[in-house]
């Protein structure tokens, strides 16, 4: 999954492909909130999510490891709060109508993916 070798691009990474896929479906998940969250928790959401791929491509982007490590941390960090985000939504009383679990498995697969590239790019 790191060997520079064999990835040309970011667009190359599968956990790349994965959180772009992420950011589809908190879209549409978002799209379901009602219009006075739109400024709130619907923008925050999105961002977050937003920000995991960014990251992971402005990382592979930089000339070093570490760089690239710091980056990858970050796309982390913003996958814990694109979670925590999506905890408060399934919580509030619009939320008990919508199916989270879209987000969850693709979110989980894209945490998982990223720890191990950072811990692979640690070594």
């Amino acid at each position: 999954m790191i060997d520079s070798n064999s990835i040309n691009s970011y667009k190359d990474l599968t956990v790349w492909q994965r959180a772009v896929e992420l950011v589809v479906t908190v879209y549409e998940l978002t799209e379901q909130y009602p219009k006075s969250e739109l400024y709130g928790l619907t923008s925050q959401t999105r961002r977050a999510a937003v920000s995991i791929p960014s990251n992971i491509a402005e990382g592979r982007r930089r000339g070093s490891r570490k760089e690239y490590c710091q980056f990858l941390l970050i796309a982390y960090g913003s996958g814990a709060e694109l979670e925590t985000h999506l905890v408060i939504a399934q919580r509030l009383p619009f939320g008990e109508r919508l199916d989270f679990s879209r987000c969850a498995r693709p979110l989980d697969e894209t945490m998982k993916m990223l720890n191990a590239m950072i811990a692979k790019l640690r070594t």
